[in-house]
């Protein structure tokens, strides 16, 4: 079979883990798999969507079969078992360099603006730390959702912390989880950059400030400290950055997007420019910038 390959969100270059994941179980039954073009006739093509938001695919597709799945479908299903335990292709992405990957999948929290309860049910292991590293590369991204609900979770970051390995928890950790145990197995860690936390809501500051204060006794550097803020109510939004900014944590604002694909108000979507593209944080305030 020729197999063709569409990430529908592509554009921002980071890698589709299903994709990558069909793509090697396709190699396994001696099928041709590559990213889809226009000039090629495809047995079977495979589009994957992660986000709502993103523009469809509507170009014209030559293939007997076409395939589509992903949250940004609106499709709560899973790969089957045997593809869902296939290594990445990472030769589809051949400048990534770090391993991606889930230790555990699922939940413990129903948080209204998430659908990652609905689609994964409870939080449940997926894989160790081995089966997620590249031999090639010591540094991996790992996407849990919150791996500090899981006592696998806990147990493969005890165990990363004795090891030469790289980390980023690119989702942000629970910070109601961060106990002075836990910050002293994540201060073990090697990061790449960021100990990413979130604080979706006001009513999170005081725990972001408690956690923070563990993780510093522990060892990490407060330069590390950053913070997803969804940015729903723009006036409790900016309070709550300026008061993650004031306690050392770097901010960094999500417009808020319903599952229906509604799109984020001018005001949203001008609050995270500011936020986010630090040389006008750092320089005006909000109420100067908005003018």
């Amino acid at each position: 079979m020729r197999i063709g390959l569409i990430a529908v969100d592509g554009r921002n270059g980071f890698p589709n883990l299903a994709l990558m994941r069909l793509s090697t179980w396709h190699k396994q039954q001696e099928d041709v798999v590559d990213w889809w073009n226009g000039f090629e006739r495809y047995d079977r093509v495979y589009m994957s969507k992660v986000f709502t938001f993103t523009p469809d695919f509507d170009t014209a597709i030559n293939a007997e079969e076409i395939i589509t799945g992903g949250t940004g479908y609106k499709d709560f299903g899973r790969l089957p078992p045997e593809i869902e335990s296939c290594p990445p292709d990472y030769t589809l992405y051949p400048n990534w360099k770090p391993a991606i990957g889930f230790l555990t999948r699922g939940c413990v929290r129903h948080c209204e603006f998430c659908v990652v309860p609905r689609k994964e049910g409870t939080i449940h292991p997926a894989a160790t730390w081995e089966e997620i590293k590249r031999p090639d590369s010591r540094e991996m991204i790992l996407l849990d959702n919150n791996v500090l609900a899981s006592d696998h979770g806990l147990d493969q970051i005890d165990r990363m912390g004795r090891e030469p390995v790289w980390i980023d928890f690119n989702q942000g950790l629970d910070a109601r989880l961060i106990t002075p145990q836990v910050a002293r197995m994540l201060a073990r860690l090697h990061w790449i950059r960021f100990v990413r936390l979130a604080c979706d809501t006001s009513e999170m500051l005081p725990v972001i400030r408690q956690a923070t204060a563990y993780l510093r006794e522990a060892g990490i550097s407060p330069s590390r400290f950053w913070a997803y803020a969804l940015a729903k109510d723009v006036e409790e939004a900016h309070h709550r950055v300026l008061a993650l900014r004031d306690m050392g944590v770097e901010p960094f604002a999500q417009p808020y997007r319903d599952y229906d694909g509604g799109e984020p108000t001018e005001e949203q979507n001008a609050f995270a420019r500011w936020v986010n593209r630090k040389s006008l944080f750092k320089s005006c305030t909000w109420e100067k910038y908005r003018k």
